[in-house]
């Protein structure tokens, strides 16, 4: 019969009930030379600390022994780990937590970010500061992958260094743990859509904390939830899932915080970073910047009306941002008054020339909509291709200078992005009669929550200036491809569908072609 451990309160509370000389005796029991270098405290530490999830995120609320954690798989069950925080300077915390675990800095090479620890292990210490910093660590093997405060790191550096998790040898555990509280910014946003099942309240099938759920990516680079961990098939690959979990702890399961009056801290915070340190509380809400161009609950207002239609109603437009190669994707975003269908993205390797890039708009575009595309870089090519198959084309180019102003007729645009942007935010705005409605897409989220603005002088005008494309990538790690899509379709110059072609397609306008041609040689 397997006896609970008992809570750290009660732990916390028996040793305050100790005398003198029992806890002496404790504390030379403790510190015996057999005495294991770290065990994990009774509770959610032992938990993920035994948990057979490939990925694990450990935390939520403040002083719940998230660092303590990682420290302790490093010293005690793998044998070549790396530890990464978001910047060099964070890393100083880890090193003097080790040292006191040990005594000492003995083994530790600080210039390589190098600790070579008892029983021939490996702990390695690294930073990826800059949104491609990840590539220092690209093809380095290491059996824990470990993120300490996962929620300041890009989605992108997270899933490109986690690429690399291995080992050769088979009995070792291979494992990712990321330790973090709530996210305090909307950049963070991507750790509660990849733990969803256990993060968001609205998902559709809700797991319990500690509960496994395995998942593969599709082609398309998206998560897929499967039944359990046997192979699937993803195109023509036999993919292995892989299993995540989520496991809650806050300061009142830390034995050494508990009697510290670090709790009292924590109620002390303002809200809502006391909701989020204090409880864990993950919708708690992070406050947007000062200066975002759309706030993140009108896009997720948005999003939650969305519904799927079987009957769309004409298609008005379609945003085009094409992409080549890279972790870049090429993104379509298809609308239909104020209904946006689903965003269909193709990797930029599949789209990587502009006869390749035509063929993927061409095969979603219909009733004669406009295709708007970014005629910048592979979008030139791409335009002249989509010409060329006789299709409605409006391109765009996003530094080009903009005529309109905003809603209340007070502001100029910088450009035709900031134009873009701000007309898809007053679409967004709650006091719209007539709201859009866009399909829940966690990249699309991030995407259109990392565009910032700010009022400059033209003139004797003041205009609104949107953050650049190349600033969101350094952001996100990654293009935003699908809001720049979805945007584009709001610049008020782009043309309405051409009526004598709604009901002909692409294919029979060639067909048609080919047909006249031929009748023309016969005659």
């Amino acid at each position: 019969m397997t006896v609970a451990a008992p809570s750290t309160d009660v732990l916390l509370s028996r040793i305050k009930e100790m005398t003198a000389e029992e806890k002496a005796a404790l504390d030379e029991l403790i510190l015996t030379e057999d005495a294991p270098l770290w065990l994990p405290q009774p509770g959610p530490q032992t938990a993920a600390y035994e948990t057979k999830a490939d990925i694990v995120f450990y935390g939520g609320a403040a002083g719940g022994g998230k660092t303590d954690l990682l420290l302790g798989l490093c010293l005690t069950s793998q044998e070549h780990s790396i530890i990464f925080r978001r910047e060099a300077v964070q890393l100083t915390g880890i090193e003097e937590r080790m040292m006191r675990i040990l005594g000492s800095r003995k083994g530790y090479n600080s210039q390589d970010g190098l600790w070579r620890l008892p029983g021939d292990r490996v702990m390695e210490l690294g930073s990826v500061k800059e949104p491609n910093d990840w590539m220092k660590y690209q093809g380095r093997a290491h059996d824990l992958k470990g993120f300490d405060e996962i929620c300041h790191f890009t989605e992108t550096q997270f899933r490109t260094l986690i690429g690399w998790l291995r080992s050769d040898k088979p009995h070792l555990r291979q494992r990712v743990v990321c330790a973090g509280n709530p996210p305090t910014s909307a950049e963070g946003e991507w750790v509660k859509r990849y733990w969803a099942a256990w993060l968001d309240p609205q998902h559709p099938k809700p797991a319990k904390p500690g509960e496994l759920r395995w998942y593969v990516t599709d082609e398309k680079g998206e998560d897929l939830e499967v039944a359990d961990s046997e192979p699937v098939m993803v195109g023509n690959e036999l993919v292995k899932p892989l299993s995540r979990t989520f496991i809650p702890s806050s300061v009142s399961d830390n034995l050494f915080l508990s009697s510290t009056g670090y709790r009292a801290k924590l109620q002390a915070l303002p809200e809502p970073l006391r909701s989020q340190m204090l409880k864990g509380d993950f919708n708690a809400g992070a406050a947007d910047p000062a200066w975002q161009m759309i706030p993140t609950e009108w896009v997720k207002a948005a999003m939650a009306r969305w519904t799927e239609r079987v009957e769309k109603g004409p298609m008005t437009c379609m945003g085009l941002d094409p992409a080549r190669g890279g972790l870049d994707k090429s993104s379509a975003a298809r609308r239909h008054g104020n209904w946006f269908d689903k965003i269909e993205s193709m990797p930029g390797a599949v789209t990587s020339d502009g006869p390749k890039a035509a063929a993927f708009a061409a095969g979603l575009v219909r009733d004669g909509a406009v295709i708007c595309v970014d005629a910048i870089g592979i979008g030139s090519s791409a335009l002249d291709f989509i010409k060329g198959l006789g299709l409605n084309v409006f391109p765009v180019i996003n530094s080009e200078s903009s005529d309109s102003l905003d809603k209340a007729g007070q502001l100029h645009f910088r450009n035709l992005r900031a134009e873009a942007y701000w007309r898809l935010r007053e679409a967004l705005d709650p006091t719209n009669p007539n709201p859009i409605y866009l399909p829940n897409d966690r990249e699309l989220l991030g995407d259109l929550t990392a565009v910032r603005y700010k009022v400059v002088t033209m003139g004797d005008k003041s205009a609104i200036q949107a953050r650049s494309k190349d600033d969101i990538r350094e952001l996100l790690g990654r293009s935003p491809d699908k809001g720049d899509a979805v945007a584009m379709t709001f610049i008020d110059a782009v043309p309405k569908p051409a009526q004598d072609k709604k009901k002909t397609s692409w294919r029979d306008r060639l067909r048609s072609r080919g047909t006249n041609r031929g009748s023309a040689q016969a005659a």
